[in-house]
């Protein structure tokens, strides 16, 4: 008995919290994972085992992670996070993962991505951040994000991308970001040139050599583009005055003063044309009246007829 005492002990040690399983979840030992998804959890439960690599949490109620959420698993490689009501994302939540390689935070409602995400997961090498309302992107992460290789930014609300941010991703191979509704300005400018050249190494890295071909050849274009990353740059137009507000009611008070005066007059000449026009009906109606002249030939048309 007491060997097997010893046995069990020397298990627990080696295995601490084997046994313990945080409740709506499904623990697999076997496979170092624990799934959480579909449970209506509100937080992360705090008593996870610690041999987890796998967690998976989608599909819950998730609104907020705390400092440490994750301080149970710090061997943890992979965190499904999606369909959830995440709107805001700390760097401090994910403090202690040094080996996540993969997070999935796609279907929620986050706003925004601190800088410091990059310091606190050194080894990821997947974020997918697709269906979320992003609209403001960091311009750069601090550092180099080493290990990163897969970047998905599809159906978000982005406008802009710094080049910077994409060139702290040194060994990124997959950049999602469709599905955005992307202002074409010349802010938008350093991600075209940065497109190209990914476009252009990526197309150099596996090359097809035609018969009598020199192999530098291929490394030409490179150059056009580093020699027209600082001539192509956005310049800022100058922003219009905007109108004074004492001028603006001077003027349509003049406005308004000139059209008075000349709806005046526009009345004054209708009114003199009405009256000029009534004397003049008034004067060719009345029976003109006879002259002295043909009062006498009138006077004498009688003598000559009775003559006759």
């Amino acid at each position: 008995v007491s060997g097997a005492l010893l046995l069990f002990s020397s298990v627990s040690i080696l295995l601490p919290g084997v046994g313990s399983c945080p409740k709506k979840c499904l623990c697999h030992p076997s496979s170092n994972s624990v799934d959480c998804g579909g449970q209506g959890l509100s937080m992360v439960p705090p008593d996870l085992p610690p041999w987890t690599l796998t967690l998976l949490l989608q599909d819950n109620q998730i609104h907020w992670l705390p400092a440490l959420a994750f301080r149970s698993v710090p061997r943890l490689s992979t965190l499904n996070l999606s369909n959830n009501s995440l709107s805001n994302l700390a760097s401090e939540a994910f403090y202690g993962l040094r080996h996540l390689e993969v997070l999935n935070l796609t279907q929620n409602s986050l706003l925004s991505l601190e800088s410091s995400l990059a310091r606190a997961l050194p080894g990821l090498r997947v974020l997918d951040l697709s269906s979320n309302i992003l609209s403001l992107l960091p311009t750069s992460l601090g550092k180099p994000w080493e290990n990163l290789t897969v970047f998905s930014m599809q159906r978000n609300n982005l406008l802009h991308l710094d080049r910077a941010l994409l060139e702290a991703m040194p060994k990124v191979r997959l950049v999602l970001l469709e599905d955005n509704p992307w202002k074409c300005d010349c802010h938008l400018l350093g991600l075209k040139l940065w497109l190209e050249r990914f476009t252009f190494e990526d197309l150099a890295s596996s090359p097809v050599q035609q018969p009598g071909a020199a192999p530098q050849e291929a490394h030409k274009p490179s150059e056009f583009n580093s020699g027209q990353q600082d001539s192509l740059e956005c310049e800022a137009k100058p922003k219009p005055k905007p109108a004074n507000l004492r001028h603006a009611v001077a003027t349509v008070v003049i406005t308004g003063v000139v059209c008075g005066i000349v709806c005046l007059m526009m009345l004054a000449a209708a009114i003199y044309g009405c009256t000029y026009a009534a004397i003049t009906a008034q004067y060719h109606g009345r029976p003109l009246a006879p002259t002295s002249e043909s009062e006498k030939m009138g006077s004498k048309e009688p003598i000559d007829s009775s003559a006759a």
